[in-house]
């Protein structure tokens, strides 16, 4: 190991079993970020743990395996802890790594399963200086950036209205549709959230209804409104400008955009060429690792994360009082959703 690399523990493995470039899988994504190296993992699964060692033993014949989480911490003392167990173990790992000198986190979502847990992280985060990257690989996507960039730079002029759709639940993966609509109207704060989740039938054992869909309207304090909706097939947007119009296509590979003046005369960008490879997951990484040297802001930082995590929760505080404008932030800070089933924790 390169005594300049920083250290890396990571908890909760099932997802990165093989070492494909592909999305959750953030020991390839370790691997591929030169300054980095991985020394321990934690998992609950034996079975689990030690494909993990089989798989990438080649890239760290020295990895060590931990059944507990806290020992491997305190025996290994990580520069960067990957957190890529479910939401429900989140503010302890988080916490407990940082009270024990971790330098940065990178954390899977969703967040937590309430927002009195994520004010806690956060505030323990900021409180100790800690860098923090939430893992929305699409902040780092070369066809999403560069949408990002054009509004920015005002391909349909100022932005009025977006609208997201395809959300197929409020917290789990409603954060990723989150998420890229506040990246699109320029990462602006909420003034205040309305909602309606979709009714399910009480007789429903589905894992939808853990985490159900719902319609969601946020207002911006900028004048923006976003909408996003449960209807659709997977993550697509439509942004209205005040000189234009904008449609992405297939998660963000192709955009068509028109001004007004020239209805007729629609533009198309093409990205298909750029799905490749999966370089947004070591572009994270990378973006982590320069936070904890340099001291800059990751990406999707803390306050990225606060927005992405707190809409989804404003929306069942304004369900339960039948739909009303939740102010942000909102002050029903106890509502829990908790973690759909998965992994070995």
């Amino acid at each position: 190991m390169n005594e300049g690399n920083l250290r890396v523990a990571i908890a909760g493995c099932h997802r990165m079993l093989d070492q494909a470039s592909r999305g959750h899988n953030w020991a390839n994504a370790f691997a591929r970020v030169p300054e980095t190296e991985v020394v321990a993992v934690f998992d609950k699964d034996i079975q689990t743990r030690n494909q993990f060692q089989s798989v990438w033993n080649s890239k760290w014949p020295n990895i060590l395996m931990y059944e507990n989480y806290d020992k491997m911490l305190i025996e290994t003392r990580p520069d960067i802890v990957c957190i890529a167990t479910r939401q429900t173990l989140h503010e302890e790992q988080i916490i407990s790594a940082v009270n024990l000198g971790v330098r940065g986190i990178a954390c899977e979502k969703p967040f937590a399963t309430s927002l009195e847990e994520a004010d806690r992280i956060i505030l323990t985060c900021k409180d100790k200086n800690v860098s923090f990257v939430f893992l929305m690989d699409r902040r780092w996507m070369k066809p999403h950036s560069k949408v990002c960039e054009l509004i920015k730079e005002g391909i349909i002029g100022e932005v009025k209205t977006i609208v997201g759709y395809g959300s197929p639940n409020l917290i789990n993966h409603g954060c990723h549709w989150y998420d890229m609509a506040f990246a699109l109207a320029g990462d602006v704060e909420p003034i205040w959230v309305n909602g309606y989740i979709q009714g399910l039938d009480d007789q429903d054992t589905s894992l939808q209804s853990l985490d159900p869909p719902g319609r969601v309207t946020i207002k911006l304090t900028n004048g923006c409104f976003i909408h996003i909706l449960p209807d659709g097939f997977g993550l697509q947007f439509s942004v209205i400008g005040s000189e234009g119009y904008l449609v992405t296509l297939n998660d963000f590979q192709r955009i068509d955009y028109w001004k007004h003046d020239a209805l007729d005369d629609p533009i198309t960008i093409d990205f298909q060429d750029e799905k490749n490879d999966w370089l947004a997951g070591p572009l994270a990484i990378s973006d982590l690792v320069q936070s904890i040297r340099f001291g800059s802001k990751t990406s999707c930082g803390l306050e990225e994360t606060r927005r992405a995590t707190e809409v989804g929760f404003a929306v069942y505080a304004s369900n339960q009082q039948g739909g009303i404008i939740v102010p942000m932030p909102t002050k029903d800070r106890d509502i829990q959703v908790n973690s759909l089933p998965w992994g070995n924790e």
